[in-house]
């Protein structure tokens, strides 16, 4: 019979376990996490992974230099004192000559759902290009998809982004692993990057910066994160400022092909504007001249906030335990409290998050492959791989065979 302090130790662990699995870290078998390359990255600490720096790493992937490690611990909380100097030095890098040796630590990232891609975004994709100065810069476009805010799915709305900025098209990544910011940040601090850059619109800088700043050092680990702003969005201007896929979406539901155009770049021609237009409007599930798809807060929050807040306070929609997906950041969680206009969320990990009402959507993702959709909610989503590995857990069932007879009649 098991102690009462093994049933501790198992819990402490499979908490740790849930984390490293959401990170993509493999266990080495002795409380250590291995990356995706195989590195030494983290240990397991009071139930909960705890990030190594790049020196203590290197020590427990060379048992011999071990106590070396334990010695330099002293200068690494000395190096801790002294963080506000570093990044100030780090800021102004550059302009100066000497900016090349920051460049080959520093990726420059851009995180959002481009559904669908717009004129608008190019100014966001030439703000990137220009806080990168020549270094490494990856564009990541989010993966959900449904037919009220994406109506696109990943690869197609992936490829009409490289139609539309073929400037960009070798800095678009295609990774259906990148789900949310966290991901990309993860990934980043894995390969080896010191610093960060995350280039947003000026309407979601503080919320990025509040999220990247706040797990520095938990999920992962940079000297620097600075989120920029690529520019003031004002959703009442005409042309590029004002441009949004939501406008971009209503002028589908309005069937005005003449407004759609409008927030395309020049460059693409009638035809794939054309397709791009169908594209969308059959991702909506929308028919031609069909004005009364579905309810516009739907599907441009932003363009009718009234009809969103009537819905939020008559308590219609986003309420106490229903689980969200931030549009921007792409994580999802459990409402825990609603405030006048903004959700408090906490995802699988804990993790908290606050969200305003316009930037989430009811997460209904049917290729949920985790047995618990949060924290003591199983996952009973009809269809998922989840809900199946709880149904086989229930009944003691180990395996399933898919059995095809071939010989029925048709």
């Amino acid at each position: 019979m098991k102690s009462f302090f093994q049933f501790l130790t198992e819990a402490t662990q499979s908490q740790a376990s849930m984390q490293a699995k959401k990170l993509n870290l493999k266990s080495d078998g002795h409380g250590g996490w291995l990356d995706t390359r195989g590195n030494f990255v983290a240990t397991t600490e009071k139930g909960k992974l705890v990030f190594l720096d790049k020196k203590k790493a290197k020590a427990q992937e060379e048992p011999g230099k071990k106590p070396v490690a334990k010695a330099q611990e002293p200068e690494k909380a000395k190096a801790k004192a002294k963080p506000e100097e570093e990044p100030k030095a780090k800021a102004k890098a550059p302009e100066g000559e000497d900016s090349g040796e920051m460049m080959s630590d520093t990726l420059t990232v851009a995180f959002g759902r481009f559904n669908p891609p717009t004129v608008g975004h190019e100014k966001l994709l030439k703000a990137a290009e220009k806080a990168a100065q020549g270094g490494d810069l990856k564009i990541y476009p989010s993966r959900t998809q449904d037919p009220k805010k994406n109506p696109l799915d990943p690869d197609m709305k992936i490829s009409y982004m490289k139609k539309m900025f073929p400037d960009f098209e070798e800095n678009i990544v295609n990774d259906d692993e990148m789900k949310s910011i966290f991901n990309v940040l993860v990934t980043a601090s894995e390969q080896g990057y010191g610093s960060v850059n995350i280039i947003v619109g000026s309407d979601r800088q503080a919320e990025f910066e509040n999220l990247a700043t706040k797990y520095n050092g938990d999920l992962y680990d940079f000297n620097q994160i600075r989120v920029i702003s690529a520019g003031v969005r004002d959703a009442d201007a005409e042309g590029i400022e004002g441009m949004s896929a939501s406008k971009m979406r209503k002028a589908v539901m309005d069937d005005d092909f003449e407004s759609f155009r409008r927030g395309t770049p020049k460059s693409l021609d009638d035809g794939d504007v054309q397709a791009l237009f169908d594209a969308v409007r059959q991702g909506m599930g929308a028919k031609k001249k069909k004005k009364e798809v579905t309810e516009l807060w739907q599907i441009a929050p932003k363009c009718d906030p009234r009809g969103l807040r009537e819905q939020y306070v008559n308590g219609f929609i986003y309420r106490i335990g229903d689980i969200v997906e931030n549009l921007n950041t792409g994580l999802i969680g459990e409402i825990i409290r609603r405030g006048t206009n903004h959700l408090i969320c906490v995802t699988q990990e804990n993790y908290m998050f606050k969200s305003w009402i316009r930037d989430v959507m009811e997460y209904t993702e049917v290729k949920m492959n985790r047995r618990m959709r949060v924290p003591g909610k199983p996952n009973t989503l009809d269809g998922t791989t989840g809900y199946l590995k709880n149904a086989m857990a229930m009944t003691g069932t180990t395996d399933i065979k898919n059995f095809i007879n071939k010989y029925k009649k048709k």
